[in-house]
């Protein structure tokens, strides 16, 4: 198969760009060409900026004149309805089915236990980015076009670059062990025990690559998630423990906090608190299951923590901690422990 993927540096385009390669399949990323990491071996570059329109044409005029033609393009970087409308036109002589990376984020929340499937209502009423997935999934449902099209929803992803936390976390993963191991505060939201589903990479671009081998996925939306669900202290304390600490010295260092504070604390991290996490989260994986035989999510969260960590381990370069993201939770952690000590007085 021949698949243009738009990206392919990032957390699940270079795992999907993998996947694909070992699948036999002749490979092309679109990239600006400044990632500090080589190119993944037997795939081809074009340089562009896939977020200008113009320029993306002009890095496929050449496959244009020659009338190549990719059974797929897969995009990973388009994040408003009006870079998904330029999308289609641009590709439309090119490929066969576009393929939009989404987001799980879109799933309205509930205040029951709901397994989310593929047909719950999409409603985010705090954050901006999974509004603006939504609106791009719409475009596509509008389109009269020749491309056939497929909507992958990730949920919570991780891997190798990128080591989950509730907040705070994102830029430099490396943060939340740094302080783990050296006896800080770990800040988890509320009592810590609100469900939430977590991903390898690796996993989700395996079933991303098989929906490809159908035409049943054509004219879907899949969510493609492990059935993993953890608590967030669950979910920490599998991340202390590959990180070399006991049970009794994690908990030792937990401060639960309401996520009202965070938000206090952190306003950026308003929508993805507010707007994902601090709500419940767990998928009905039957529609991937079906359409990908064979497939399930085979990375047990202990084992890809585990492997993150080493990998941070490899290069010191990668251990790169954020000192604004430790002095909020220093100051959180210490107004909850002073209440604390209060309240037993």
């Amino acid at each position: 198969m021949r698949i243009l993927v738009v990206g392919g540096t990032g957390l699940i385009s270079s795992e999907f760009a993998r996947v694909a390669v070992e699948r036999g399949d002749e490979v092309t990323l679109i990239t600006r060409g400044t990632s500090p990491h080589p190119a993944l071996a037997g795939t081809r570059a074009l340089h562009a900026d896939a977020t200008d329109a113009s320029a993306l044409r002009g890095a496929l005029h050449g496959a244009r004149l020659r009338r190549e033609r990719w059974d797929a393009v897969v995009q990973f970087i388009a994040y408003t309805p009006d870079h998904v409308t330029a999308d289609l036109e641009t590709f439309a002589p090119l490929a066969d089915r576009y393929v939009l990376v989404a987001t799980a984020a879109g799933y309205a929340s509930f205040e029951r236990h709901h397994p989310l499937t593929e047909d719950t209502r999409q409603e985010n009423l705090h954050w901006q980015y999974a509004r603006d997935k939504i609106a791009c999934e719409e475009v596509l449902r509008s389109y009269t076009g020749p491309m056939a099209w497929t909507i992958v929803r990730p949920a919570h992803t991780y891997g190798r670059p990128r080591i989950p936390g509730y907040t705070g976390n994102s830029r430099r993963p490396w943060t939340l062990v740094d302080r783990m191991r050296r006896g800080a505060d770990i800040v988890l939201p509320g009592d810590g025990t609100a469900v939430w589903t977590i991903t390898h990479a690796a996993d989700v671009a395996a079933g991303m690559r098989g929906l490809l081998d159908t035409a049943e996925s054509v004219g879907l939306a899949v969510h493609i998630t492990s059935d993993e669900a953890l608590t967030w202290r669950g979910l920490h304390r599998e991340i202390a423990r590959a990180a070399g600490l006991s049970d009794e010295q994690f908990d030792a260092q937990v401060v639960c906090v309401p996520s009202d504070a965070l938000v206090a604390a952190a306003p950026s991290q308003a929508g993805s608190i507010y707007g994902d996490k601090m709500h419940n989260a767990v998928y009905d994986t039957s529609l991937i299951k079906r359409l990908v035989p064979g497939w399930s999510a085979q990375v047990r969260f202990a084992e890809g923590v585990r492997d993150a960590i080493a990998w941070f381990e490899e290069d010191p370069a990668r251990q790169v901690v954020d000192a604004e993201a430790n002095a909020m939770f220093d100051r959180i952690a210490a107004i909850y422990r002073r209440a604390l000590d209060e309240a037993a007085s």
